[in-house]
């Protein structure tokens, strides 16, 4: 599942370090391949088959991304995406009000006109990938520091802006770094900015089990929704989906994923990793355990507070869950001690080459120290231009519309790298999102946020006092939200229009915006020119020794890009207890309790004679996934879809160090679920027939 913005945001900043691939040859069903450099003598070998480049060029474009941080699918040739419910629920939270509360009660548009539009999301779907890396090497050859970075940023700038500017606002062109430095790719996409939500279960069937169940199994979910990507004012055809199976998978049997794993660190060296597990995952449990309950304290204040905080604290708690899980994975020795013994591997490996041993010998030790300065003034970077402090819409809004109006004058090659012309229509798609924005629900925000930072920082920082002043943290809070006009779009889109507005602005958010901003591009620079550059350059140094070691069959950590990823449908041993794959609609009801987080939805209760209830649910898998393949599309050699992934098991966290295939399972819901639920719940059979695969050809002609 995805980490929540306010963690995600955090996380990016502070750690801006490449991830690197694993330094062992991979296992069976390991791995997150990526499209261009697929597993075919393995998964030949493995499973007697693998696919021709008809079915992997299928699968590309019938594969769709979410760009806020989840995956999907396209399943019909009028444009239908499906994807989780919890990858849709800020869509469902934003679009429903006091009177009408889609998470708790459901949405189902039964024609095109009752489809809504989604105030903030955008689909992608992957058209080419081209090999960029001796441009991107030519750029950063020789260079260090700060001048390693800018020639990095204008070198990916030039790339992508070259790729989009050939069609326009509906393409989306990004230059991927993998193998830690050691290629470069330009990975186009196709974007749709027009998302329209179509259906969505309700939240106690989507998350029957709550956090209790979350990254367990057996589970009976159906995580599912609905999306359809619409082009011109009309639903946008596409010729490549992947039909739904109505049968599902059988046990053992072999099964594809087409998703976007979004972060792996399966490469860090041992200096990075032991300061994750010793530093910043515990100082993130911490920070994220007290908003959890400043979130449960806020929803117990009324009905309507309760929905408007939902998405959030959903999310918050699912990310305790994630990084609880990667510290365990961190601090168990065996784990470890692997990870120990393939770097010790690696290093003798360079030692004993005179070339290697000159350009890559003190990447290590480089390396280690760079994290030390990480630790040193990561904690002002990750409050300041991560924006920690400052935890709060309208302050997103205000840095957007102060940075732009400097930003956008500069050569492209200048700008700060979020302000290129290929990122442009992200930028402006959440600056003018329609999403309601709640002050209370803000204040309250930037109250804590703003007292983590005095506790982070100290109250003699002469930022923290230039911002709070003599004033407590929720006064100041309370009167940048009274003092604002940025809630209103009108306003927004003026001061976007016209960027000398923005020093005449009596804003209170865009003075603050103005206020720091000096302070807060000083931090990015030192984190960047001390740190993060510094770490990029001896990554490629490490990079190329891997590649002489161990040659180009591996695959890269994850880096939201797409990957394929194959297993099989199978349990596992827990405690030397046999798991079983499968679950069905008859064990939802029978571990019902009538409350939450074990209550089933009222549509479910009146439909139970008609459910077939020894239908299977949900199964697990061995497919290799991580946070971000959410939503992904499980398919079989026909193409079809036979699953949608939500979840992993408790084991699968690990999975971002390494991957254990007897007990890293990824969780899916069937997709005879998904049918049945469509046709005897919901009443929406019209949904399942344009899904559905109503012949082997439909889908095995792509």
């Amino acid at each position: 599942m995805s980490l929540p913005k306010v963690v995600a945001a955090s996380l990016i900043s502070t750690f801006s370090l490449i991830v690197a691939t694993t330094a062992l040859p991979s296992r069976a069903a390991e791995g997150m391949w990526t499209f261009d450099n697929p597993p075919l003598k393995k998964m030949q070998k493995e499973l007697g088959w693998s696919p021709d480049p008809a079915w992997l060029t299928h699968a590309m474009h019938a594969s769709a991304r979410l760009a806020f941080g989840c995956s999907g699918s396209f399943v019909s040739p009028g444009g239908l995406v499906l994807t989780n419910h919890h990858c849709a629920a800020e869509c469902v939270e934003q679009i429903s009000t006091a009177k009408a509360n889609y998470m708790q009660a459901g949405f189902l548009a039964h024609d095109a006109a009752e489809e809504q539009r989604c105030p903030a999301m955008e689909v992608n779907r992957l058209e080419s990938i081209t090999d960029v890396s001796a441009a991107m090497k030519r750029a950063t050859q020789g260079l260090s520091g700060e001048a390693f970075t800018h020639a990095k940023d204008a070198a990916t700038a030039k790339l992508s802006s070259e790729c989009a500017a050939k069609d326009g606002v509906e393409t989306r062109c990004d230059v991927v770094d993998l193998y830690h430095g050691g290629q470069y790719h330009l990975y186009r996409y196709h974007r749709f900015q027009d998302v329209r939500l179509v259906f969505v279960p309700e939240q106690a069937s989507a998350f029957f089990g709550g956090d209790p169940d979350n990254f367990n199994f057996p589970r009976y979910d159906l995580d599912m929704a609905l999306l359809r990507v619409y082009e011109n004012g009309k639903p946008a055809p596409v010729k490549d989906f992947f039909p739904v199976n109505p049968t599902g998978p059988a046990a053992g049997e072999a099964v594809f994923t087409a998703g976007h794993p979004g972060s792996t660190q399966r490469g860090y060296t041992l200096a990075r990793l032991a300061y994750l597990r010793d530093y910043r995952l515990p100082e993130q449990l911490v920070r994220l355990s007290e908003y959890r309950g400043l979130l449960t304290r806020y929803r117990a204040t009324s009905e309507e507070n309760a929905r408007v905080a939902a998405a959030e604290l959903f999310f918050t708690e699912n990310s305790i869950k994630v990084l609880r899980g990667e510290r365990e994975a961190l601090v168990d020795t065996r784990l470890f001690g692997a990870l120990q013994a393939d770097e010790t591997a690696l290093q003798k490996f360079v030692a004993a080459s005179p070339s290697l041993r000159k350009s890559t010998a003190k990447s290590w030790q480089e390396i280690s120290a760079a994290v030390q300065t990480a630790h040193e003034i990561g904690e002002a970077m990750e409050q300041f231009e991560g924006a920690s402090a400052f935890n709060n819409h309208y302050f997103e809004f205000a840095r957007t519309l102060v940075r732009a109006s400097t930003e956008l004058a500069k050569p492209e090659a200048d700008r700060l790298r979020e302000f290129s012309d290929a990122r442009l229509p992200e930028v402006e798609s959440a600056l003018f999102s329609t999403a309601p924005v709640y002050p209370e629900f803000e204040k309250i925000k930037l109250g804590w946020s703003l007292t983590k930072m005095r506790e982070e920082l100290g109250a003699s920082d002469p930022i923290v006092h230039q911002i709070l002043g003599n004033d407590s943290p929720q006064q100041v809070a309370d009167r940048l939200v009274n003092q604002t006009t940025l809630g209103d779009l009108a306003a927004r889109k003026q001061l976007w229009k016209d960027s000398g507005a923005i020093a005449r602005s009596n804003d209170a958010f865009i003075k603050l915006a103005l206020q720091i901003d000096a302070a807060s591009r000083a931090v990015r620079n030192q984190y960047e020119t001390r740190v993060s550059s510094i770490i990029d350059r001896n990554n490629q140094q490490i990079a190329a020794a891997r590649f002489a070691m161990l040659g180009t069959g591996m695959y890269p950590d994850a880096t939201f890009t797409l990957r394929l990823s194959y297993g099989q449908v199978e349990g596992w041993k827990e405690r030397g207890v046999a798991v079983p794959p499968f679950t069905d609609f008859a064990g939802a009801f029978a571990h019902a309790t009538g409350s939450e987080p074990y209550e089933l939805p009222a549509s479910w209760l009146a439909a139970k004679d008609r459910i077939a209830l020894n239908k299977p649910l949900n199964f697990s898998s061995s497919n290799d996934i991580i946070g971000g393949n959410s939503g992904s599309p499980v398919i079989n050699r026909a193409g079809q879809l036979i699953g949608l992934i939500f979840d992993g098991n408790i084991h699968s966290l690990g999975g971002a160090f390494g991957f254990d295939g007897s007990s890293n399972r990824a969780v899916s819901v069937d997709s005879a679920a998904l049918l049945e639920a469509l046709t005897q719940i919901y009443h929406a059979p019209e949904l399942a027939r344009e899904m559905r695969a109503r012949d082997a050809a439909q889908a095995s002609n792509p």
